[in-house]
């Protein structure tokens, strides 16, 4: 694009002359190049302890599970363009079918339910449902290409001593939510004693963390490739909404979508999180 001098920044007959002698304005030499910024160096373990009384300090190792943390959300992080979406849901519908169907569930022998729905698994279902309604969003990102995903396999994170792990939740679209809650219950029992197998964690096609059990209102989350989503939950709480013009009392719960801003642009991440937040107030889109 040629900027010209004339009045108001115009191309004028005078520059385009002046273009045609080779006297024109030419475009300023490039710098040298220095090469790709380089991301500045972390304090060393004798800086950081040096800091501290000697002797006011425990060192405990790390294990080889907080190092793979440590290295992938920081891999993450560097390499991974994030931006958030945040929205609040409307969960009263989906509390009032989670009572009726919780209230509904079959006894063993024991007399024991034979499931017990969270609000987690309908997390997870509408997670899966949305990704497949909003299919250019269920995908990860790779240099030669943008690998598009047939089925929704969500990983959940699961707290566990020294640490986290994501175990995964495959074909969640197609699964009923007695099934996905049993599969859960297993995961984190399995992931807590360190039991899950690799094919059980690995891979995936997005994550939920759900942070509100924990009072959290609303967080982000570090998205974990090859996923190019990662949804956070916060806590359920009863706020004041307007509708039809009156103010009633509702309870919201917010999420916050992190997206890579390589495979997903912001309409499109919209898009999806829009369909999410449509799922879980109006949970019986989930089996349609």
């Amino acid at each position: 694009m040629v900027t010209g001098t004339g009045p108001h920044g115009r191309v004028v007959a005078r520059d385009v002359e002046q273009a045609k002698s080779g006297k024109g304005l030419k475009a300023p030499a490039a710098a040298p190049s220095a090469g790709a910024p380089s991301i500045a160096p972390t304090m060393s373990d004798k800086q950081i302890l040096s800091l501290f009384e000697p002797g006011s300090y425990d060192i405990v190792p790390h294990d080889g599970m907080r190092r793979t943390i440590a290295q992938r959300l920081t891999a993450s992080i560097q390499n991974v363009p994030h931006f958030y979406l945040t929205i609040d849901c409307d969960i009263g519908k989906l509390l009032a079918a989670r009572e009726e169907i919780n209230a509904a569930a079959p006894k063993d022998k024991e007399k024991k339910p034979l499931y017990k729905i969270s609000v987690n698994d309908f997390v997870i279902k509408a997670m899966a449902v949305a990704l497949q309604k909003i299919p250019n969003c269920n995908v990860s990102w790779t240099e030669s290409g943008m690998v598009k995903h047939h089925h929704s396999d969500v990983g959940v994170a699961v707290a566990m001593p020294g640490g986290l792990i994501t175990p995964i939740i495959r074909k969640a679209e197609t699964k009923t939510l007695s099934t996905i809650s049993n599969e859960m219950k297993d995961f984190a029992a399995r992931a807590r004693s360190r039991k899950l197998k690799p094919e059980e964690y690995q891979g995936g096609t997005t994550a939920v963390s759900n942070l509100g059990m924990f009072g959290i209102k609303d967080f982000t989350a570090v998205i974990n490739p090859p996923h190019a989503t990662i949804l956070a939950v916060g806590t359920s709480e009863e706020r004041p909404v307007v509708r039809s013009g009156k103010i009633e009392i509702a309870t919201m719960m917010s999420v916050t979508l992190s997206c890579d801003h390589r495979a997903i642009d912001g309409a499109l991440g919209a898009e999806l999180i829009g369909a999410f937040k449509q799922l879980i107030e109006n949970p019986v889109m989930m089996m349609v």
